[in-house]
């Protein structure tokens, strides 16, 4: 659907959600809280809005996998990229069903987890992982009891051969862990952290099932039969136009991304413990690995003069994600700056030089400019200059092919 063939509800449901700073929650969202999520409510007013059953949705940053959770929920397959294998490991077990038999088998064995790991066990050290820097500030007298459970939790769980079910229980660890470590002044006993544990646990096949009877509802609601499929790769997102994977994606009807911002820094691939101090260690609880700076997942370094690393990767992204669209597609991006006055003109200029032809809504939105910004509240990113409020503030920009 063209953005002018909107009704007023559609646009004014797509106004409310967008500024929607309400927690997170419901379905699977909560398995990992992956920095700069969209609100889930935005994302379903969009999908619904711009969408039929039997469309295709793409997210070429997919994160945590927030747009692809709701596709799902609302009977459309999805395709979802990142470079970032931590993102691409969330966003799978999110979107991923388990068998009546799996789940049972995973509160059975969570429970056996939680009531045999004690810090007496004999636990094999990761030792390739400690060597890699993947348990960088755990050994401090603060949080090296949260280390110890987390390796005989790991040790454990390496073991199980369903990959379904040990990526499910890797990430219950991981949703655990960010809890007890990430940004927390004071860590939580054992006895805590594991209580925390299977809470999650039992919260995310909760989650799982709620998804998945949402997914069915929508599909018997829809006259067409179709089969949801989500489609997830490991790749630049200026890499997609490769003929080996763009023979794999279907013509998208909507994309809804939140690309890097630029000039913000934000932790896509650390958490800091106890303040400054960072640690990768969710990549070896996950079991993936990382191997890159925070350049590579931001498109360059924020401090850089003009970001010109910046906007030639955001040219070079979109030049690639453009390829898999046509006339019919729109394009909805939330995005964040941290100084707008100058870098929201270039950004604009990127997507228009590359054949992208911006849309607004056709109705006041309250902004002096008359686009629609978002305020979020609680925000812990860090723009390179000592003004960093407008990291603060995200805008929904609306593109589609000239």
């Amino acid at each position: 659907m063209d953005i002018g063939q909107l009704s007023a509800d559609e646009i004014q449901e797509i106004i409310t959600t967008a500024r929607d700073d309400s927690r997170v929650n419901g379905l699977t969202h909560n398995f990992y809280k992956y920095p700069a999520r969209m609100p889930p409510s935005f994302v379903r007013a969009a999908i619904e809005a711009f969408t039929d059953s039997g469309d295709w949705i793409l997210d070429p940053f997919v994160g945590g996998g927030t747009t692809l959770v709701e596709a799902r929920a609302l009977g459309r397959s999805s395709i979802g990229i990142d470079n970032n294998e931590l993102a691409v490991f969330v966003s799978k077990v999110k979107t991923t069903y388990l068998s009546d038999r799996e789940q049972t088998w995973i509160r059975k064995l969570a429970c056996e987890l939680a009531s045999e790991g004690n810090l007496s066990s004999k636990v094999e050290r990761p030792t390739k992982w400690i060597r890699a820097g993947y348990l960088k500030n755990l050994n401090s007298s603060s949080v090296w009891r949260i280390r110890k459970i987390i390796e005989i939790f790991l040790e454990r769980i390496s073991r199980i051969r369903n990959p379904r079910s040990q990526s499910f229980l890797r990430c219950a660890v991981l949703q655990t862990a960010q809890w007890a470590l990430d940004n927390r002044r004071v860590s939580p006993s054992v006895a805590e952290f594991r209580s925390q544990f299977l809470l999650n646990v039992d919260e995310m096949l909760d989650g799982m099932a709620e998804l998945k009877s949402t997914e069915e509802c929508h599909l018997r609601k829809s006259s067409i039969d179709t089969t949801v499929e989500t489609r997830i790769f490991h790749t630049l997102a200026q890499d997609i136009d490769k003929l080996s994977l763009k023979s794999k994606l279907p013509t998208p009807k909507l994309v809804i991304t939140s690309p890097p911002y630029p000039g913000v820094h934000v932790l896509y691939h650390r958490w800091q413990i106890h303040g400054r101090r960072e640690t990768p260690a969710p990549y070896w609880i996950a079991g993936r690995q990382d191997g890159h700076g925070e350049t590579r997942y931001t498109f360059g370094w924020r401090q850089e003069e003009g970001l010109p690393t910046y906007f030639e990767n955001l040219e070079e992204s979109f030049r690639s994600i453009q390829s898999l669209l046509d006339e019919k597609t729109v394009i909805i991006q939330m995005v964040a700056f941290s100084e707008p006055s100058w870098q929201l003109p270039r950004y604009l200029d990127v997507l228009e030089m590359i054949g992208l032809k911006e849309m607004r809504l056709p109705t006041k939105t309250g902004d002096k400019d008359g686009r629609l910004w978002r305020d979020v509240p609680n925000r812990k990113w860090y723009a390179h200059v000592n003004q960093d409020a407008s990291s603060g503030r995200e805008l929904i920009l609306i593109h589609k092919l000239m």
